[in-house]
Parts: C-alpha cells; structure tokens; sequence
C-alpha cells in the first residue's frame, strides 16, 4: 500500500511581532511560536518569517539554525558575520546543547533507560526525495543520526493515549526527532510529515517545542543558558 501523501502544512494564527530574550550586540535569542517560518519560503505569502521580523528590529541579524514551521521555541541568531561564524562552529562542535519537549502517541518503552532516564534511538536519516520535505530512516545510505529521550508524564489527548517527553538531539538532522519517534512507533501529535490521521487530528499544531538552549557567546565564550515552558 502507497504511503498516504502529506497534508497540506496547517495555517495557525501567529502574532505579529516577535519575542526576544536576549539581545546584545552580538547574539539574540527569540522564542518562534508554532506556525511561523524560520526562513522565507518560496512566494510572497511565505515572506512572514522569524528571520524577517527579527532583521526589521536589528538589521545585521543573520540566520544560524533554524526549528520547522510547526514546532515552536528557542532560535539563536547572530548579529554580524563574525558571530555567525563563531555560532556557526560552536554548532559544528557541538558545544550547543538543545533540550525540547514533545506530545507522543502511546507509551513509550523506558525499559533500557540509563539511570538519569534517558533512552537512546540511533537510526541514520536521509532526505527522502521523491517525497521532499520528508526523511526516512535508511541502513544502506543515511546518515548517523542520535537522539536521547526521557518520559516525563503520561497524558490524555482527543482521547488518545499521549506521554510528555523531554528530547535531546545529539546530531542535527533534518526532522531528526519528529521522524526518530514515528520510527519506534510514537509519533508527535499534530505532525503533518508522519504522524496517521488519528495522531495528526489529536493537536490543533505539532506538539514540539524548543524549551531550552545552551551555548557560548560568540564573543566572550561565556557560557549561557536560556529556557522557555512548553505552550502544550
């Protein structure tokens, strides 16, 4: 049986303006609600982004990660090249620690959780092109791809049974979380990419937020940490 061909993404209401944390003369932190693009995309109606909003407040402000349209929570941005750059490497040397919380589907398995909670999934990623935006998980040619988890509540939602999980991406790959949990079989609520219909109707919007972000200053090295409640 042929997969069944993603929805359209969902247009959710998203306030004007944005949310910054922090703001000095080389870094911002903002906080993206659900719904607004990192990035412009293509067309004048994908114009409205973070990165936009961001630039008409400071205009050097310049992209160095971004979070999908549907998840919501916290995008560092740099203020000038050589901030982007020192950003930029601090992400290749994984020196940018990311935590996120997400709604799943079902009861996710702890039982080979270590003695902090935490559960392992490593399962390499590619970018699945005949079904662009989509990943896939692939042995023969994806890329290694880890994701840490630890439970933190179980939930009821729409009637579905749902936990609460923190998540931790060790590697960054393109839909590297949402795609790591409908692999073992717990998919997001509200994902358009892989959730089935009945998990994808229990959420109004992808239930996954960017909750917490640490790193060091592009300029100082001082170590910083930034946090934002889950909205869900």
């Amino acid at each position: 049986m042929a997969p069944r061909p993603p929805r359209p993404p969902r247009r959710l209401a998203v306030p004007d303006g944005v949310t910054v944390l922090h703001a000095d003369d080389a870094l911002l932190v903002l906080d993206k609600p659900a719904g607004l693009l990192s990035v412009p995309g293509r067309g004048p109606e994908n114009a409205d982004c973070l990165s936009a909003r961001a630039q008409a407040i400071h205009p050097d402000a310049l992209i160095v990660h971004r979070l999908d349209m549907g998840t919501s929570g916290l995008i560092v941005m740099a203020r000038g090249a050589p901030a982007q750059s020192a950003l930029s490497s601090a992400f290749a040397k994984r020196l940018v620690h990311k935590r996120y919380q997400a709604l799943v589907a079902g009861r996710p398995d702890p039982a080979q959780a270590d003695a902090q909670g935490w559960n392992e999934i490593r399962l390499p990623l590619i970018v699945d092109w005949p079904n662009r935006p989509k990943s896939k998980v692939c042995f023969e040619t994806g890329k290694p791809s880890h994701t840490r988890w630890r439970l933190l509540a179980h939930e009821q939602r729409c009637g579905i049974e749902a936990a609460r999980l923190e998540l931790e991406p060790v590697t960054g790959r393109s839909h590297q979380l949402r795609l790591h949990l409908q692999a073992i079989g717990h998919p997001i609520l509200g994902d358009e990419l892989y959730a089935d219909d009945v998990t994808l109707d229990a959420a109004p919007r992808l239930l996954l937020h960017a909750c917490l972000i640490e790193l060091p200053h592009p300029v100082t090295g001082e170590r910083l940490r930034f946090e934002s409640p889950a909205p869900f």
